[in-house]
């Protein structure tokens, strides 16, 4: 005798139950949409986690290694300055070295925000009042312009460094004294903040040309 019993359903009975069928179905796909953005968000806890450890000892060894070369270079570049007579201790913020066999090159360096002492005013004044004098016909006025120009400040407000340097170069080809002083006062109150050091470092490959070792996650 056959036991099995065919389940006979009307046809409200059956649309009833496929709306039901769907609505589990539903139901199961977002209670999976939920655990999986739960598995999403504890693997990124994990990730970032262990991540963010690797790279904290990573940035560690890193600023070992800067200081400790920084600190054995101490001494090359104290006697960088005695071999080469650089008397002017904020004149340069870059050095460069390379082996004897020209296969190692590193550079150390500080990165600088140029900036004054108050009395820069009175050395752009200076150089203001020479050069207008100048200013005798078109072609001088030109001329006068153009330098002044090299007093202009950047966005932030700053003469920049190296046009000070052009200006000194103009202030010893014409010898006049008002515009040497008022150089002179504009370089002694230069005053730059130095924003971090930095190191460079390059090798040449087999065939000659200079690869640089990368130092920043960015580059590596």
């Amino acid at each position: 005798m056959d036991t099995k019993q065919k389940i006979e359903m009307t046809a409200d009975e059956m649309a009833e139950f496929e709306e039901y069928k769907r609505a589990k179905a539903a139901a199961e796909a977002v209670e999976r949409r939920k655990q999986n953005r739960e598995a999403y968000a504890q693997l990124v806890d994990e990730q970032v986690e262990r991540a963010i450890g690797e790279l904290r000892a990573l940035s560690e060894k890193i600023r070992a290694v800067k200081q400790m070369v920084f600190g054995n270079f101490r001494q090359v570049l104290d006697m960088k300055a005695d071999v080469m007579s650089l008397t002017r201790e904020e004149g340069q913020f870059s050095h460069t070295f390379t082996t004897s066999d020209g296969r190692f090159r590193l550079k150390l360096g500080v990165n600088t925000i140029d900036d004054y002492r108050d009395t820069v005013e009175d050395g752009i004044a200076m150089v203001k009042q020479y050069i207008e004098s100048l200013a005798k016909d078109d072609n001088s006025r030109a001329l006068v312009n153009a330098v002044l120009r090299l007093l202009s400040r950047d966005q932030k407000g700053t003469l920049k460094a190296s046009r000070v340097i052009q200006l000194k170069k103009m202030a010893e080809e014409t010898g006049d004294e008002t515009f040497l002083e008022g150089v002179h006062i504009i370089e002694e109150a230069y005053q730059p903040s130095e924003t971090r050091q930095y190191i460079r470092a390059d090798y040449r490959d087999d065939s000659g040309a200079w690869k640089n070792i990368p130092l920043s996650v960015t580059d590596a």
